[in-house]
């Protein structure tokens, strides 16, 4: 037979059950206005920063799509008052600026910022400085931005085994022939990157001295220094890869204002 209780114990642990629910309701919407608040503000600052960026890439004189940004780290609001964010994604796209009359094209720059410091009035009202302790930057130029720079028509650029290659017709001695070879590519002292073009060839080439010394000249002819348009975040060139895609540019500054590109 089972045992009955009295009516006055079981209310008092049915109310004590309707209040842990409704506790445990309660906790769960507020952790979701959190949620919903922190990814609102997240948008907030990608905002903010795009928008300084994509003006400060126009004061350069310079092209590209809108800025795309990723602040990173969970949660966001966290960072806000500690007024300190791990790490800030910057990508442009469709890079362009003028050098030396011709227009050199980053088909993508991507720029990694770590340990950035803003205020939260900054991040309000747009003023001040967004700093970051590290900036590294990666972009690539497009083999036809640099083969126009050699102003030899025809030409093409490209990539084979980690060496940047040429081809491109020509006359020697009258008659018309295809050269080809690699090029060493160097960052100058400068900060240009200079195309050292040392190993050409072409097929069917008469095996005289004139030819060869043709070829020598040719080679030197397109060997240049490549004045890089000035990259924004005082981002300093480190390395120069060629890559299937273009030339890979490495980058890199520290202690930089990254909502002052100039």
């Amino acid at each position: 037979m089972a045992q009955e209780y009295p009516a006055s114990e079981a209310r008092p642990r049915r109310r004590g059950r309707k209040v842990l629910i409704t506790l445990v309701v309660l906790l769960v919407f507020v952790a979701g206005l959190l949620v919903v608040a922190d990814r609102v503000a997240v948008g907030v600052a990608e905002r903010t920063i795009a928008d300084r960026v994509q003006q400060e890439v126009a004061k350069q004189g310079a092209q590209s799509t809108e800025p795309e940004v990723e602040v990173a780290g969970v949660p966001f609001l966290t960072q806000v008052v500690d007024g300190r964010y791990q790490r800030i994604s910057i990508k442009l796209r469709d890079v362009q600026a003028p050098v030396e009359g011709q227009a050199v094209r980053l088909s993508v720059l991507d720029v990694d910022a770590r340990n950035v410091r803003a205020s939260l009035d900054t991040l309000r009202t747009g003023q001040g400085d967004v700093v970051a302790d590290t900036v590294n930057g990666t972009g690539t130029i497009s083999y036809d931005s640099l083969a126009a720079l050699l102003k030899r028509p025809g030409l093409t650029l490209g990539e084979q085994n980690g060496k940047l290659t040429v081809t491109g017709p020509t006359d020697i001695l009258g008659q018309k022939i295809t050269i080809s070879g690699t090029a060493d590519v160097i960052v100058a002292d400068n900060g240009a990157v200079a195309l050292k073009f040392n190993d050409l060839d072409a097929a069917g080439l008469p095996n005289l001295p004139l030819a060869r010394t043709f070829l020598n000249n040719f080679a030197k002819s397109i060997s240049i220094d490549v004045p890089l348009p000035e990259l924004p975040f005082q981002l300093a060139v480190r390395e120069v890869r060629p890559l299937p895609e273009g030339l890979a540019v490495t980058a890199d500054a520290k202690n930089v204002p990254i909502n002052s590109a100039g």
